[in-house]
């Protein structure tokens, strides 16, 4: 299983990326083992969405990482 996935945090930062291990990945991010969201956390989950494929998985991280903040909150409001 495959997971896209939308983090943010109290400034209102958000990081988007993809994990086989989303519970993992978050640690990872709010314990500073991610160099972009280190120092940054603490960091929660606000949309996540998951594959079975990695292909598939891959092409939804790259399109959201296209999105303005805008579009991203309507994704997350939609879930």
């Amino acid at each position: 299983m495959y997971w896209v996935y939308i983090l943010k945090n109290q400034e209102g930062i958000y990081y988007k990326g993809y994990t086989t291990d989303i519970e993992k990945r978050l640690e990872e991010h709010n314990t500073g083992l991610s160099r972009y969201t280190s120092n940054k956390g603490p960091w929660t989950i606000v949309y996540f969405k998951n594959f079975e494929e990695k292909k598939a998985a891959l092409v939804e991280e790259k399109r959201i990482k296209r999105l303005n903040v805008k579009s991203i909150e309507n994704l997350i409001s939609i879930g």
